[in-house]
């Protein structure tokens, strides 16, 4: 199989073959259901962004696996070099899609990072699967996890630097939440910068960071290359996640809902697939380490795409919260919940200066109803309600009931 999927040509022939068995119906006879009907995509080819991430794979899988054309559209994909980059291509209708930073989306909404344009959460791509990295060089004193940390910077005094990836995205919130539960103040008491996500590696390498929050392969990668540690894992911080989501501009859904729908129906099979068996998974971490796409050795990937984990310093473990790109449908729902969850911390650290309409935010921004209409079509289960509730790592429970007072809550803030 590994012979056969060296040349794109055969893997995508191999791989859609895969599809239509997984799927049962031949994707030439869909394309000509949808073209035929009155909800046929309005686009026939959309330009979709990515950033070279592990949770970039049900994007890809979409295109390889010839699910996009399934549904009635044609995917371009679009390698991209910085969260920045993906957000102004999106503003400006460079791209039409993006796999991207559920935070990112929420903060062009808002105008917190640069142009504000009103924006589409389509859906989830994943959850879970981010980790913090901390370098080597701390952890061999005695920093190689959040209390250690703590210890260290009390008792070592001098400037220490994490990266994260975005202001307003996953990444920066994961990173601050787990410095806060173990009383470091990230905006007092240490320096944040913003590196892209293939940077962080090469970054840490020369000594420009103490540790970062990114999502793999950086992280293993980190271990592999003897320079880090991984420290956390964001499932840790808080269990199913949400992360990455397809992203969209306001005016593109108005004015193309069926070509949205058919490519987050399109996706929603991908993410099927991959959670489907160890096989698929496997296939996917070959596809995706190609130059194409993350341009990494299959061997930073296949392991947590897995849930096989260590840490760099001898642990090793099975992790059943590894990173899923469907798990029965939870993945994919655009819970109302989850946004809103980013505009708390976006005021708690002082990002957004007064409250927002939480709950009437995430309902512009989360595509509800389109999601249920390209699930119907992905034949994928919807849960019964548009909020959830999970505890965190610090034990506080969040449901978004009463958002002002969760991000009022906080003992430590900007």
């Amino acid at each position: 199989m590994i012979d056969i999927l060296k040349t794109s040509f055969n893997r995508r022939t191999v791989l859609q073959a895969a599809a239509v068995g997984a799927a049962g119906v031949s994707p030439a006879l869909r394309s000509v259901v949808h073209a035929a009907g009155s909800d046929a995509p309005e686009k026939k080819e959309v330009k979709i962004g990515f950033i070279p991430l592990t949770d970039c794979a049900s994007v890809v899988m979409a295109s390889v696996l010839g699910l996009d054309v399934k549904h009635g559209v044609k995917f371009v994909l679009s390698k991209e070099a910085s969260w920045a980059g993906v957000r102004d291509k999106m503003v400006n209708g460079e791209l039409d899609f993006a796999h991207v930073l559920y935070g990112l989306v929420y903060g062009v909404h808002l105008g917190l990072s640069g142009p504000k344009k009103d924006m589409a959460v389509l859906m989830t791509l994943n959850h879970n699967g981010q980790a913090i990295t901390l370098s080597k060089k701390v952890a061999d004193k005695g920093a190689a996890d959040g209390a250690g940390l703590a210890k260290l910077m009390a008792s070592d005094k001098r400037e220490y630097t994490f990266a994260q990836t975005f202001p307003t995205g996953t990444h920066a919130m994961w990173l601050y939440y787990w410095l806060a539960t173990y009383g470091i103040n990230p905006m007092k008491d240490a320096k944040v910068i913003t590196v892209p996500p293939p940077q962080m590696v090469a970054n840490m390498r020369v000594g420009n960071m103490d540790g970062f929050c990114v999502g793999e392969p950086w992280n293993h990668r980190a271990i592999m290359d003897g320079i880090g540690v991984t420290a956390a894992t964001t499932q840790e911080i808080w269990k199913d996640h949400p992360e990455k989501v397809l992203g969209t501009t306001a005016e593109f859904v108005k004015k193309f809902p069926n070509t949205a729908r058919a490519v987050t129906a399109a996706i929603i099979e991908a993410g099927q697939w991959i959670d489907a068996s160890l096989q698929n998974k496997l296939k996917m971490a070959e596809t995706v380490a190609d130059k194409s796409y993350v341009n990494t050795g299959v061997d930073a990937i296949n392991q947590r795409i897995l849930g096989r984990y260590q840490n760099g310093m001898g642990k090793t473990w099975d992790d059943r919260d590894h990173m899923k790109f469907y798990n029965e449908g939870t993945v994919n729902f655009p819970y109302l919940s989850d946004g809103m969850w980013f505009m708390t911390q976006h005021k708690r650290w002082g990002l957004l200066k007064d409250h927002p309409d939480y709950l009437g935010v995430a309902k512009q921004i989360n595509q509800i109803a389109l999601y249920k209409e390209a699930a119907t079509a992905a034949k994928a289960s919807v849960p019964k309600s548009d909020m959830r509730s999970h505890k965190l790592i610090d034990g506080v429970v969040w449901d978004g009931k009463d958002p002002k007072k969760y991000a009022d809550g906080f003992k430590i803030k900007a």
